[in-house]
């Protein structure tokens, strides 16, 4: 029977990649069932879970997992994210510290001498050095102010293209380069440690209406250029490209986006940049986006113009990538639209984000199901009249 394992192991792989994740589980159970001491078969049966929304049941399979494997890094992050997703962040927050030992994150200042561990910060130089995507560094940057407010000097590394939007968080947050790794008189901390640090839960999430501001002039510039006519709504649609982020299904085509258009005296703007521009020449017949031109962010200087033109419109409507954090740290009135299985900081079964005041979550019910999200937007925005 011990000769079936690997059979039924491959089987849950196949099944897997081809998304019929209850077919995987069953697979994967029924190997466990054989072997239950096998410690990837409890944390494969974790992920299964976790893919089809059960979160209370996948945080049990990666506890029998870790039961087996203490050091099992990976299991210890998953979980991490499950507790997060179901809103328990002071534990989910705390387990995510096993990411320093996972294979993916390799940064070599973690392992630096000197890491803050929550001592008195008054007088101390606190170095934060950023992690994962720019969306990220966007919503947890705001840690950074907390950390000013504790008395420190706080130097926070970050993409040089995002320098000149970061500068509107504090003048007395220095910027360094992402990759930098100063000598620090004080202390150094990664970016994703710090909500465990300042005990994050959802009662005590540090949010302001806003905590970015876009340049005034620019506001000005971007608001003429729009216009005042019609209820201005600003749409992106297109998130990253990369591998990592294809299999996350966050992008909607612009075309869900038909019925909205269609509405009286409502306007599409886009606000996306690079990646999906080509879906614009392919409109359903009398959709209509307005396009802000080639000067709308040329330059090396991100965000910038983005900003500015958020400000400019009534709405902002967005899957979830990095300008849906920007909206949310400018305080922008936002509508997210999420994927089936949403990324644990948008929480589960929520239309709010603790995390951002301005923001409405507007979730699928079916899997890879866009129609029904967008026209319960449709049917918002003519209640509003």
């Amino acid at each position: 029977m011990p000769d079936l394992v690997p059979e039924l192991h491959e089987g849950g792989d196949a099944h897997v990649q081809a998304g019929r994740f209850e077919d995987a589980l069953a697979a994967y159970r029924a190997a466990v069932a054989l072997e239950p001491a096998s410690a990837p078969l409890h944390y494969n049966i974790g992920n299964m879970l976790r893919l089809l929304r059960r979160f209370e049941e996948a945080i049990a399979s990666y506890g029998e997992a870790i039961a087996l494997r203490p050091d099992f890094a990976m299991a210890h992050h998953n979980r991490a994210h499950c507790r997060l997703q179901i809103g328990a962040l002071a534990e989910g927050f705390g387990e995510y510290e096993w990411r320093k030992a996972c294979p993916t994150f390799d940064d070599p200042r973690y392992a630096l001498p000197d890491q803050w561990a929550g001592q008195d910060l008054a007088g101390k130089t606190l170095f934060i050095y950023p992690e994962l995507f720019m969306g990220d560094l966007i919503q947890f940057c705001r840690y950074a102010l907390m950390a000013e407010r504790l008395g420190a000097k706080v130097r926070l590394g970050a993409p040089a293209a995002m320098h000149a939007l970061l500068r509107t968080l504090s003048r007395g947050v220095e910027l360094l380069p992402d990759d930098a790794s100063p000598e620090v008189d004080g202390y150094r901390c990664a970016l994703m440690s710090l909500p465990a640090l300042f005990g994050t839960t959802l009662e005590t999430v540090p949010w302001a209406p806003a905590y970015l501001r876009a340049e005034p002039a620019r506001v000005e510039r971007w608001r003429s250029r729009i216009g005042e006519g019609g209820f201005k709504i600003g749409v992106a649609w297109q998130g990253s490209i990369q591998p990592h982020a294809l299999p996350l299904q966050r992008s909607y085509p612009l075309a869900a986006l038909d019925e909205i258009s269609r509405l009286p005296g409502v306007r599409l703007i886009s606000l996306q940049k690079q990646n999906g521009l080509d879906q614009l020449a392919n409109l359903p017949p009398g959709m209509a986006v307005e396009t802000l031109g080639e000067d709308f962010d040329p330059g090396p200087d991100l965000f910038l113009d983005t900003a500015a033109a958020m400000m400019g419109c009534d709405l902002f409507i967005t899957p979830d990538t990095s300008v849906a954090h920007l909206a949310g740290a400018l305080g922008v009135p936002t509508w997210v639209a999420l994927p089936w299985l949403a990324d644990w900081r948008w929480l589960n079964d929520r239309r709010g984000s603790p995390w951002y005041p301005s923001l409405r979550l507007f979730r699928q019910q079916r899997r890879g199901e866009w129609g029904e999200v967008f026209a319960e937007m449709a049917a918002r925005l003519r209640a509003l009249g």
